[in-house]
């Protein structure tokens, strides 16, 4: 990294960040240039987002300069960013759903009129319609943003961002919620900006994204640089070397061969609304059953159905051969069905509550002791799981929120583990974690599967489908249109399938 600071829009230069107890930047330099989108990778905990934070105001660096266009300066606030031409988009989208989206973009900024304290509307329209129509988006600026879709949204920080006439934009995991024509069209527009002389910091855990979008990566491991690279010289290999700091020489845990276990879930003609319809299907003991299709397919809405979140309409669920009444999720529980859910943090974790309490809370009935819960009982049963599952933490009383995305959902598996289930579902079950987190959880899978646990997974990344299920059934439009062998298919096979290309029902 020996850009000249004349050459390069921004450099952040031997910044150091301490933490009680945690060395969170060590001596961390990385440069980005103007029209460049620069990749930002590494683990959970690498350093990503507190390097960010530094960069827009929220931390105080303790030691190190940043230098924007060839000048020392120095960043107090958010504000401070924006005023030098930094903008960050976070994860969580910071929109105001009721209002529309030229008051989104010119919020606290409104252009005022003739009159001292009036508001100039008209102009602050104009402005935003301009605006969004540089980055070809088109869409009314006096519609709420609710009802835009989240590629939309997206495209509306963007445009908050220009109107402050950003010249480095941070995005942060931008397109974790998007579907693949949604990502396509960001990409696109993030294209359009670097031509436009805009610089781009994306954040990313998705490697296929980054090799499709950036110019250059720099990678964090531990707090500390590890490199920075054209992405024309990298390969999937080298980066996931980088960022684990090890070999890893196969993401995905081999299979263990035919599964020929008895039937220990059947679903026969499942229906709810229009998003589950006439759902048939099989799960043997030790199997994993990967679920494709685009979003909105009903692979979600099924999982709920069966876990009695929202009960079918009509249809059949056996246990073991027996057929089952479930309406409520504590009857599916009661059957030895568990559900890991997509939103880990809003519906999966307690997020302020021990480690130890989100693991055995689905127990603490059984941990009570006279009317208090006996605590020296759940620190037993949480530290047995976070050996088992590897679970890297500094203690059981650690706050689960203070814990990397891996490792918040081992602690959500680790809940049902307790229950001994027969079926474990898990929706999106590596969404948001980095790619050695998603290793460990494919080996926690395979290794739950060995040992007679059938799995159910939803996952809307096709080389993760085919890469740790046994077998895959593609859904489209609440139905399954088809089921694949993921040793002989393909990510064409699985989309045709996904897109209602096939007839229903296909098998390879």
């Amino acid at each position: 990294m020996n850009q000249d600071d004349k050459q390069t829009l921004l450099r952040l230069q031997n910044i150091h960040k301490s933490f009680p107890g945690v060395h969170a930047l060590n001596d961390v330099t990385m440069s980005v240039l103007p029209g460049e989108i620069h990749g930002l990778l590494g683990e959970n905990g690498a350093g990503k987002s507190t390097l960010m934070k530094i960069l827009n105001g929220v931390y105080r660096a303790d030691s190190g300069n940043i230098v924007w266009q060839g000048n020392a300066i120095e960043i107090h606030s958010p504000q401070d960013a924006q005023r030098n031409g930094i903008s960050m988009i976070h994860q969580e989208l910071a929109l105001v759903g009721y209002l529309d989206a030229g008051k989104n973009i010119f919020l606290g900024r409104e252009p005022g009129g003739i009159i001292p304290g009036t508001i100039n509307w008209g102009r602050m329209y104009a402005d935003a319609g301009r605006i969004v129509d540089e980055l070809g988006l088109a869409i009314d600026v006096r519609r709420p943003v609710r009802f835009f879709s989240l590629a939309q949204q997206q495209m509306i920080e963007v445009a908050k961002a220009l109107s402050l006439e950003a010249r480095l934009i941070i995005m942060d995991e931008p397109t974790s919620s998007l579907t693949d024509r949604e990502v396509e069209t960001l990409f696109s527009q993030m294209r359009a900006l670097r031509d436009r002389g805009v610089s781009i910091i994306f954040i990313s855990h998705r490697l296929e994204e980054i090799f499709a979008i950036c110019d250059r990566v720099t990678v964090l491991r531990d707090g500390a640089w590890v490199a920075t690279s054209p992405i024309a010289d990298l390969t999937t290999d080298t980066l996931i070397k980088y960022m684990v700091g090890r070999e890893v020489d196969q993401i995905f845990e081999p299979r263990t061969g035919s599964i020929s276990g008895q039937v220990i879930l059947e679903v026969k003609d499942l229906n709810r609304g229009d998003r589950v319809k006439n759902i048939t299907f099989q799960l043997r003991q030790g199997e994993i059953l990967g679920i494709a299709g685009l979003v909105g397919a009903g692979r979600t809405e099924t999982l709920e159905t069966i876990f009695g979140a929202h009960p079918a309409s009509s249809g059949i669920i056996r246990v073991n051969g027996e057929q089952v009444r479930i309406r409520r999720p504590d009857q599916a529980i009661k059957q030895g069905i568990g559900f890991v859910t997509e939103d880990r943090k809003g519906q999966g974790l307690f997020p302020a509550m021990t480690v130890a309490i989100n693991i055995a809370i689905t127990r603490l009935a059984e941990l009570v002791r006279a009317v208090l819960v006996n605590r020296g009982a759940v620190n037993t049963l949480a530290e047995d799981f976070i050996a088992r599952l590897d679970i890297r933490t500094p203690s059981a009383q650690q706050k689960v929120q203070n814990l990397s995305g891996g490792n918040q959902q081992k602690v959500i598996i680790s809940r049902w583990m307790t229950l001994n289930p027969r079926v474990l579902m898990l929706d999106e079950p590596t969404r948001g974690i980095d790619v050695g987190a998603k290793h460990e959880i494919y080996r926690l899978m395979r290794q739950l599967a060995s040992e007679g646990v059938g799995i159910i997974m939803v996952s809307s990344e096709l080389p993760e489908i085919l890469g740790v299920s046994d077998r895959v059934l593609v859904m489209h439009e609440g139905r399954i249109a088809g089921e694949f062998n993921p040793q002989h298919a393909t990510q064409d096979d699985l989309m045709t399938a996904a897109t209602g290309m096939v007839q229903e029902g296909f098998r390879l």
